[in-house]
């Protein structure tokens, strides 16, 4: 049943405030972990079974009558839910130890299993109005974690995200409404059809532009990023790891995707717009990691970054485009995920993000500085790690479809990457210890554990990389190349 991707976190979501209360540790920490960890298997097991004969819709009902929820379970969905369950569970595993300090561990795991029904919802949706309604339920529960731990620095964050996200919602409702107005419909199928019948012209130019508007928010593509670096670092480590992980990318990349290659289809023009923004967002974000000294806000900078590379290659438009942007959103979730768990460690042992305080915390937490080694190496696109191959495939695609010169750009990029990567891991782990942190430990079981479980990602997918693509990725992108002239040529321009 695919509703259950959707259903059953939400299910346990209600109970756990309820189990915080008879348990405040134990059966918090099994409800949502045992959840996360069954999504895991079911995606990956039961999804590609329910998939094989091709995309499945399922109509949702309630009490035998139909309602008006319909999701549909394809290649591309079905790599959003393995990534969603992947890096969920992993950031909840480190939530075991993290979190004990915070409180209320049935309260934060409560809207930690809402925030993943929501996403799940999203890459689930058929509909305009669905995508809006889960995008917004994925939003509100990030909005309360972001702020968890009701710091002045939490929580001034979280109303900057919440206000910035509340401007991209308004460009997203502007967006629908066009559309609904020119159609009379939200159902994708439907929409696609009617698109075609009609000479939409520069209004579907404007609802097009309205979505980038309000999805390039949600992703924090530049120039569209002032929230990310505040939210992300701010919040708790889990919850970073989610936010840039999978967050901006289900809420931004994956809705734009769909709606732009599966609805709308890639006109010339989009793909033009396309292709820019990620170029722009890898080079002036790397440069603006560069100059950080705060870990967490570093990595923030880089979430940025390779965000653009996911839509650069998405942007191209060809088939081997489209899957190493697909391939890459896949790799960076893993890597950045894991860094961003790293970063916390770090942060729950030294009591700081500032790098100039840091210095030989290898000699102190080794498996910590090799997990985020691993991590680092990874999104830099060092063979044979699993960035390598995704950034090779963009890098050949953009040669092969003739942009060159973005290929350029995008080995630049990368060089920078490896750059402020390498320079975190000097001013971090390597060199003389810091007399202050001599008396530093590794990190706990349950919070290493989440790290390891992710660089061994890495590494495996990096070495299995071509399993990986024919598995996962390639049956994700030709759901996007079977639908990416949808509606080509309509825009009049």
């Amino acid at each position: 049943m695919i509703i259950l991707f959707v259903v059953l976190p939400l299910i346990v979501a209600g109970l756990l405030p309820l189990a915080g209360k008879v348990s405040r540790r134990v059966l918090p920490d099994l409800l949502a972990n045992a959840t996360l960890l069954f999504l895991v298997v079911y995606a990956a097991v039961a999804g590609r079974a329910i998939i094989a004969g091709g995309p499945v819709l399922q109509q949702s009902s309630w009490l035998g009558e139909a309602v008006g929820i319909r999701l549909a379970l394809d290649g591309f969905s079905l790599l959003m839910l393995v990534v969603v369950a992947l890096v969920g569970l992993a950031a909840s595993l480190f939530s075991i130890d993290y979190m004990e300090h915070y409180g209320a561990k049935g309260n934060f795991y409560a809207l930690y299993l809402v925030m993943v029904a929501g996403m799940n919802g999203l890459v689930l949706a058929t509909d305009l109005f669905a995508v809006y309604v889960f995008l917004e339920v994925a939003a509100v529960a990030s909005y309360a974690l972001v702020a968890y731990g009701l710091g002045h620095d939490e929580l001034e964050a979280a109303f900057k995200y919440l206000m910035l996200s509340v401007v991209a919602s308004a460009f997203l409702v502007a967006g629908i409404a066009v559309i609904f107005g020119m159609t009379g419909s939200l159902d994708f199928a439907a929409v696609g059809s009617g698109l075609r019948e009609l000479n939409a012209g520069p209004v579907l130019g404007i609802a097009s532009a309205l979505f980038l508007l309000g999805f390039g928010l949600k992703a924090a593509l530049v120039p569209f990023h002032a929230w990310l670096p505040d939210a992300h670092p701010s919040a708790p480590a889990p919850i970073s790891a989610v936010l840039s992980g999978l967050l901006i990318k289900v809420s931004g990349v994956y809705a734009m995707t769909r709606i732009f290659l599966n609805v709308f289809g890639l006109t010339p023009a989009l793909s033009t717009v396309l292709l820019w923004l990620g170029a722009v967002s890898m080079v002036v974000a790397a440069f603006l990691a560069l100059g950080q000294k705060d870990m967490k806000r570093m990595l923030a900078y880089s979430s940025i970054s390779q965000v653009g590379y996911v839509v650069l290659g998405i942007g191209i438009g060809t088939p081997l485009g489209i899957a190493g942007g697909l391939f890459h959103l896949f790799n960076h979730a893993l890597a950045k995920g894991l860094l961003f768990l790293t970063s916390g460690s770090v942060q729950q042992a030294t009591g700081t993000r500032d790098l100039d305080e840091m210095g030989g915390l290898a000699k102190r937490m080794p498996v910590t500085a090799v997990t985020n080694l691993i991590g680092a190496l990874s999104i830099s696109g060092v063979p044979p790690l699993n960035g390598f191959w995704s950034k090779l495939l963009i890098i050949v695609a953009l040669v092969q479809a003739g942009h060159p010169v973005f290929a350029v750009v995008a080995v630049l990029a990368s060089v920078l990457t490896l750059w402020y990567y390498l320079l975190m891991q000097r001013k971090a782990f390597f060199g003389q210890l810091n007399e202050k942190w001599a008396a530093v430990k590794e990190a706990p079981f349950w919070m290493t554990a989440a790290t390891v479980l992710l660089a061994l990602l890495c590494v495996g997918i990096g070495i299995l990389f071509a399993s990986t693509v024919t598995t996962w990725v390639q049956p994700a992108a030709d759901v996007l190349a079977d639908g990416i002239h949808a509606v080509a040529g309509s825009w009049g321009f």
